[in-house]
């Protein structure tokens, strides 16, 4: 397998704060990775320093076989790293198109037809509401459509943070469903997630993460039957 992703020995800190200690981990194209623990546990800074939003006193991220841990964050975009952050975070004031659109400023333009179309086929209800204004779209169609925005830019790493927070169950199904799908489809992704369960279910690979340090790693199904993991997140 080709490594698309390498962290190495990451060290973040808010101030005096020290939210991630030391942590290592790769992710190989054609791949679904999670990291997994609970709220605080550092998940999200890790995301953000993958992306160029928050930076490592220690280490490196190599994407693609490239250094890029002094890289802008909308130089790493281009490279063809993207995210959708929690909280979704549309444009709340514009069309669902516009949203998608937003998407592919990466790119060129000439397929920005085609891209639309793959995206509402992945997304039905996007095409049902591609004139609807994004901010009146529920909690779901506001995810599904910051899953399809980063879509447009061709990623070749799809980081998703807290996919299913705030949905309701048949929801959260219907964006691991999704998820399933963009995998399927040929997609790599670094998932985080709190809904361990889920994310073990559709990972090749996992790592736990507690109070900013990596405990435990191995395939999705090594760790969903793991007691250690079952007591700490999956109610066994």
């Amino acid at each position: 397998m080709t490594e698309i992703l390498k962290a190495d020995n990451l060290n973040v800190y808010y101030g005096a704060i020290h939210a991630i200690k030391g942590i290592s981990f790769t992710v190989n194209e054609g791949e679904i990775v999670t990291l997994i623990g609970a709220n605080g546990a550092g998940k999200s800074t890790t995301l953000q320093t993958v992306s160029g939003l928050m930076r490592s006193r220690t280490g490196s991220i190599e994407f693609c076989g490239e250094n890029i841990s002094h890289v802008p964050a909308h130089r790493i975009v281009e490279k063809g790293l993207a995210q959708v952050p929690e909280g979704r975070r549309v444009f709340l004031q514009m069309s669902v198109r516009e949203n998608l659109e937003m998407g592919a400023y990466t790119q060129s333009g000439k397929t920005l037809d085609e891209d639309l179309e793959m995206v509402y086929e992945l997304f039905p209800r996007m095409a049902e509401r591609r004139k609807q204004i994004a901010g009146t779209l529920s909690g779901g169609e506001q995810q599904m459509l910051a899953m399809g925005r980063a879509l447009m830019s061709h990623p070749k790493l799809l980081m998703l943070d807290e996919p299913s927070m705030g949905l309701a169950p048949i929801l959260v199904e219907q964006i691991f469903e999704i998820i399933r799908q963009m995998h399927k489809a040929g997609t790599t992704i670094l998932l985080v997630e709190q809904n361990a369960q889920m994310a073990l279910s559709v990972a090749d690979r996992a790592y736990v993460l507690e109070t900013g340090k990596i405990t435990l790693s191995g395939t999705g199904k090594e760790l969903a039957s793991s007691e250690e993991v079952k007591r700490a997140y999956l109610g066994g």
